[in-house]
């Protein structure tokens, strides 16, 4: 065969995706719409107002050592209560999925709780469990150890309103993995480490990195249950959301968007980078497209 006759019969690209139900055009158009005005829209004001102060003055203001120590807090805490969440929201998942206890219903149900919660309630709640003179707080103390006021009380936030996200979004992709499956690979010869690794988690990879993306996404910027449990110290305990708040009241709008910004600009290479991840492993497990 000819490559002119190779390239005729070769599908071409199209934008417009056949389809059953009619109506791309008017859906497209208000997608877009929707999606410029409540996203790019605000996003692409907000670059706006932060290149004001040009190349060296958005510079000086990113590296100010307030703000550097406020975006260490905030990511380095974020990424770890996301982790911690990833393992331990991955067991929750298993056990509502895979088991029937007295009370399950009711624990699954608890699961949502931080989902209705305002966050303040919640903040205010950790304070006073984990607090020096709290329920908590007070058995450790003893043993030199602080929760609240410091970046492990701003993890134990951050791990409570970001549970959630990794179990709801873990179960029902489990809920999908049949137990023939599992049975099939103890009677190939497998153990049960090797039926973990080796079979049930490929298939929950995408799903375990979604849930960890979106724990991230809310810890980092989370406000109101963080600012009650951190003790806001500068350099030690002060979360960049709340830097950002100072600078509003200060009235230092300039201040405050290049914050948002470099935090924009950070939270958006991790995200496409855990996309990234995703589809290598839905192309490495072959599950998916």
């Amino acid at each position: 065969m000819s490559v002119v006759a190779a390239t005729a019969l070769r599908p071409k690209w199209r934008f417009r995706q056949p389809s059953v139900i009619p109506g791309f055009g008017l859906t497209f158009g208000f997608t877009t719409t929707w999606f410029s005005l409540i996203i790019l829209i605000p996003l692409l004001g907000l670059a706006i107002r932060s290149a004001g102060l040009g190349p060296s003055g958005f510079w000086q203001a990113a590296t100010d050592p307030r703000v550097l120590g406020a975006l260490r807090v905030s990511f380095v805490t974020a990424i770890l209560a996301a982790l911690i969440n990833t393992v331990f929201g991955t067991l929750i998942a298993w056990v509502l999925v895979r088991y029937r206890f007295p009370g399950r219903r009711i624990f699954d149900a608890v699961i949502d709780l931080p989902f209705a919660l305002p966050t303040a309630v919640a903040g205010i709640a950790l304070t006073a469990i984990y607090a020096p003179n709290g329920t908590i707080g007070a058995l450790l103390a003893p043993l030199g150890w602080r929760i609240a006021y410091t970046p492990a009380g701003i993890v134990i936030a951050m791990i409570f309103i970001g549970l959630p996200f990794v179990v709801r979004t873990i179960q029902p992709i489990l809920e999908e993995v049949s137990h023939e499956v599992e049975e099939a690979s103890a009677t190939l010869g497998a153990n049960r480490f090797q039926t973990v690794t080796r079979v049930v988690l490929p298939s929950l990879t995408p799903a375990i990195l979604t849930g960890f993306a979106l724990a991230f996404a809310r810890g980092v910027g989370e406000f109101g249950s963080v600012i009650f449990i951190a003790g806001n110290i500068p350099y030690v305990s002060e979360i960049a959301p709340l830097l950002i708040f100072i600078r509003l009241q200060e009235y230092n709008y300039v201040g405050a968007t290049v914050i948002a910004t470099v935090m924009l600009l950070i939270s958006f290479a991790l995200l496409f980078a855990i996309n990234l991840i995703q589809a290598w492993s839905r192309r490495r497990y072959g599950y998916g497209h």
